[in-house]
């Protein structure tokens, strides 16, 4: 009885150490995503608050880079806006071993150091540049065919913006 009562108890441990999941519904298809507040814990706080909330439903992707990335998370939809929960920039958040090794990276978008607000991307390919640039904050667990599908949408092009000509939109994202 000891034992069942034990693996019970490491079991309930276990479900809650899970870090949370973001799915992405968007016109494209589903995106899941796990969260990692163990590494970017004031990131994972503004995103899931700000998905709770409904902040990104109905949003775009409004910059698409083929071989490069995704962005979205401002309500504007021009790249220029959006905030944070708490109403101003937070700081970046590093760590040496969480690097832009493989496509499917969340992270924070931002406009140089410690600038981040609800604006995000999520990686296509493994973008080394961006090490101790972003904070990222999650990695893609399933989804890879949205992604790429998002990804290769026609765009306006480098010096319009990389806006795609049809709206790539985020239906909803749902934290469980």
């Amino acid at each position: 009885m000891r034992k069942i009562i034990f693996i019970f108890f490491t079991f309930a441990l276990f479900l809650n150490a899970a870090n949370p999941i973001a799915i992405f519904k968007t016109t494209q298809g589903d995106m899941t995503i796990e969260l990692r507040p163990d590494i970017a814990p004031k990131a994972v706080e503004n995103f899931v608050t700000h998905a709770k909330n409904g902040y990104y439903n109905g949003q775009i992707f409004h910059r698409v880079i083929k071989n490069f990335m995704i962005q979205g998370g401002d309500p504007t939809g021009t790249g220029r806006g959006g905030e944070s929960i708490w109403g101003k920039p937070f700081k970046d958040e590093f760590s040496e071993n969480v690097v832009f090794s493989k496509p499917g990276i969340l992270a924070m978008a931002n406009a140089g150091r410690d600038t981040n607000g609800s604006q995000f991307f999520i990686t296509t390919v493994p973008t080394p540049w961006l090490n101790g640039r972003h904070t990222i904050f999650g990695y893609l667990i399933d989804g890879i065919q949205t992604l790429k599908a998002i990804e290769n949408t026609p765009t306006s092009g480098q010096y319009r913006g990389d806006k795609p000509l049809t709206d790539q939109k985020i239906i909803s994202i749902t934290i469980k």
